[in-house]
This record gives C-alpha cells, structure tokens and sequence, in this order.
C-alpha cells in the first residue's frame, strides 16, 4: 500500500480508510510505503498485526542515493532520458514518451544516480535550453536562472519516491494519483508488479488549486502543472484497475485516459456500529464539523455562512471538532482572526481531536461540510450514519453520499450554506425525517463489510486467484443480520483518530 501525506502519519478520512482495509483483512500481508515530508513524522495509528513492514519515504531532507554526479556513458544516458522527459511535458508537439523517460530514470534511480545528476549543471542547461524554446508558452515568460534552479529542485524532491523498490510477488495498490504512483509504475513496468489505483479526492484537481495560492513565477507553476499532468493520465492508462469512491472520481479519470472498462467504483464504508443513531439534539441550536483543520476543508466560508445563520438564531453555536496536522497552524490562526473579524468567536469553539467520533455528530442539530475537494467523505457518512441531517458542499461524491437524505449547496456560497442550515433548523420534523433516513441510507449502500469484500475479490483477482470480483448487494432483507455479524467487533472504525 502506497500512501503520500497521510497513512499511517495523519488522521482523517483517507487515512482512516486505509486502516480499515489493512484491518479488515487480517489474512492479507501488508508492506506500507509512505511518502512523507521530513521522514521523522510520528505514526499515529497503532499498525494491526499484519502489516509486515512500514516504510516511510521522504520527499524532502537529505539527499537519497549517491553523494556524487554520474559521469561518462551513465551521465550522457541520463542527459539523453532527461531531456526526452523534460520535451514530454513541457513540449507536447514533440511527441516525446513520457512513460518510456519515466521508466528510464527509474532504473537510474534504482542505481542511486537520479537525485545527484538532477542537481547538475548539465541538467539546469537542459532545462533552459528546453523550456525557453520560441514556440513554447514560458519562453515569452522569460524563465530566470532561478526559476530553473526553482523548478529543478522541487521536481528532484518529486521524483524521490521512483527508486523506492515494491516486492514483486505482491499487488502495488497506490492510495492516490501522483507521487504514491511513482513507485508502483516503475514496479509495474519493470517487474511485472500488478498496479491498483484507488483515489479519494482528484490528486490533479487538488494541484492546480493548490498552485493558485503559490508563490512561484508562472514558469515554475506551468513546469510542476505539467509534470503532474502527465504523472496523472499515465497513471490512469496503466494502472491494471482503478477502484474510485464515487462516479464523479470515475468521470475524472475517463477524462484523463483511463480505460473504462478498468474502472470499478468501490464505495467508502462505515460501520453502523461504531458510529450508533446519536440520540436527542443539543438543547441550544448547534451546528457540528468534523475533520482536520485545512484549506482545502474551506472553513472560511464555514465561518461566514455561520455568521449568517447567528444573525437569524443568535443562540446558534459552532463547534469543531478535529485535529490541526503540522503545519496547519496558521491556517487555525486565520480562522480565529476572520471569527474576530465576524463576531462569532463566543458562539465558536475549537474541539480538537476527539476519541469517540460519533459524539461529535451527536453534537449537533446539523452536521456540516463546507470542502472544495472531497472523494467519498467519511465525516458525512458518518454523520448519515448517527442519524444526523448534513447540509454539504457539492463536490466529489457527496451527492452520490447524501442522496435525498441531506441538502447540497455550492462550495464557496456561505449565502445558500447559510440558508440551508436555516431551513433545517426551523423545520424539526423534516430535519429528524431526513436524519432517519440518512441512517438507513447508509445502512442499505454503504456499510464498512461491504467496502473490505470487495478489495478482497479484486485484491485477488489481481493477485491471478481464481475468485472473481462481484459487485457488492446494495440492500439486503434484514440488515441488522449483518450488523450482528462478529466481523464488526474486530475491524470496526477506529473512531480515535480524527
């Protein structure tokens, strides 16, 4: 299993789906690769038994591999590979393979040479020479020496994970597109190593709005973009299946180059038990968050749709709940001024991390998701799983989640977030209504049994056993048989580690 920036280092939702799928097939040997900052991010889940190795893979801190440069035939093969990868993406026309380049300086990397040669001069005039072509878009933005060296060094942190080896006798299952590929492409190709893609949120959608917020020239930005837009559709045309967590995932692929019928979507699950109907509402009107403390989850219009709806029910509270990861800190920072800034901070309050999850949907009248980029969100089947109404932002999957059971706004319009949680509010009948049938909802589509079973067949039929993948029955005569099922006292949600 191949992960980038959250299992087994971060909570959250991705996280917490590769710690139920790791624990809900003990039988199954599990080597975790993650890809992560420094190197010396603490694990913060408790590994089950049979994860035989964890190894955790830096993409920044000391250089891997040789201390010194190439040189000779090995330093002309590498410039050679290097600049076929750099016309891959930078100069389309040319028809260069961006595959073919990858593979090639995976095996320079496997040798320990790729880290050092890409901090060559060599390398740098490459990249000049290529990059500022007449015909090309950055040629008139007249990339600078430091741009280059910029560029050079953030694809050289990228490209770290390609050297990582996987062992061959297994199934390469990539947790995300992008960077958690690298190492499962160079195994697929020269291995013969099977290669699962499962992705939760759109990794390239996810990069292009992470560079809007950017320091860098647009030179740098349009030479990151395009590696990561190739990285992405040859991932997707050759992976052996992809498994997204919605159809709004499965469209994104199709669009990128995957093959259709390579395609199986393999709902998130939840565990009806771990996660039990919350019981009474609050006292006090409130409104409930559950997740990690991040821009992408966009509190911002949180907050502002939360000043809305007090200056309607000014007994309304907000409270949320979830960790701030490193590095999130001055994102809580803001969050507190632009609270300041709106009048809201007696009414808000931060809950930190919490060890019974449910109890924070409990919590609420509503549960809300105010995200620009989702898969399948845990938080709000979760919630559907309480009995708790949702009010949730229109990305990913979450219409395909919710159903009819919820109301989905626009992300970024705390106007129509705001009024949404106010019909809610005002309507007890509907809002309890929408909250029962959310749990069944749930009950019926999306149980955690449901999710691992099919893993299982499809880690199977990659593996070349001869049990097939079958599509799960979404609805069966009498749930509560399977809920009473033993295999939910053991791989149940582990609801500690929001």
């Amino acid at each position: 299993m191949l992960t980038e920036g959250t299992y087994p280092h971060i909570p959250g939702g991705v996280s917490t789906w590769c710690h139920q799928l790791i624990h809900g097939m003990p039988e199954v040997g599990f080597t975790v690769i993650s890809l992560t900052g420094s190197g010396r991010e603490p694990v913060t889940w408790e590994l089950p038994e049979n994860v035989r190795r964890h190894t955790t893979v830096p993409t920044w801190g000391p250089r891997p591999g040789r201390a010194r440069p190439p040189y000779g035939r090995t330093r002309r093969r590498f410039t050679d590979t290097y600049e076929r990868f750099l016309l891959s993406f930078l100069a389309p026309d040319t028809h260069c393979d961006f595959g073919a380049a990858l593979y090639d300086l995976a095996v320079i990397a496997r040798e320990g040479w790729l880290a050092a040669a890409l901090r060559t001069e060599s390398a740098l005039r490459s990249l000049q020479w290529i990059w500022t072509m007449p015909h090309l878009p950055t040629a008139a933005a007249r990339p600078t020496v430091h741009d280059a060296l910029t560029a050079t060094d953030l694809l050289e942190h990228a490209l770290r994970p390609l050297g990582v080896r996987i062992p061959e006798d297994s199934v390469a299952h990539a947790v995300s597109s992008g960077l958690a590929t690298l190492p499962a492409l160079a195994a697929h190709h020269l291995d013969g190593v099977p290669f699962l893609l499962t992705e939760h949120g759109i990794y390239l959608r996810e990069r292009y709005l992470g560079q809007r917020a950017d320091g860098h020239r647009w030179p740098v930005k349009a030479f990151l973009l395009g590696f990561y837009r190739e990285l992405n559709s040859h991932g997707y045309r050759t992976a052996d299946l992809i498994t997204p967590c919605n159809r709004y995932n499965r469209r994104w692929e199709e669009r990128g180059g995957a093959d259709a019928d390579r395609i199986r979507t393999v709902y998130n699950g939840v565990d009806p038990h771990a996660f039990p109907h919350a019981g009474p509402e609050p006292d006090v009107p409130t409104l409930a968050w559950c997740g990690r403390i991040d821009p992408i989850k966009d509190l911002e219009t949180l907050l502002r749709a939360y000043a809305l709806v007090r200056a309607d029910l000014p007994e309304t509270r907000l409270r949320l709940f979830g960790p701030v990861p490193p590095g999130g800190e001055a994102y809580r920072t803001r969050l507190e001024k632009l609270a300041a800034e709106l009048g809201v901070t007696d009414g808000l309050t931060f809950e930190g991390r919490i060890s019974e999850v449910w109890r924070a949907y409990a919590a609420g009248h509503l549960v809300l998701l105010s995200s620009i980029s989702e898969g399948f969100p845990f938080s709000i089947i979760e919630a559907m799983s309480c009995g708790r109404t949702t009010v949730s932002t229109d990305v990913g999957g979450v219409r395909e989640a919710v159903g009819d059971t919820g109301l989905v706004v626009p992300p970024r319009e705390p106007e129509k977030m705001a009024a949404a949680a106010l019909t809610l509010l005002r309507d007890d009948e509907r809002r309890l209504k929408l909250g029962e049938s959310a749990r069944q909802r749930v009950i019926d589509r999306f149980t955690l049994r449901r999710s691992v079973d099919n893993f299982r067949t499809i880690y199977q039929e990659l593996a070349g056993r001869p049990r097939r993948y079958e599509p799960a029955v979404e609805t069966v005569a009498d749930w509560t048989t399977e809920l009473r099922d033993p295999w939910y006292t053991k791989s149940g949600t582990d609801g500690g580690r929001r």
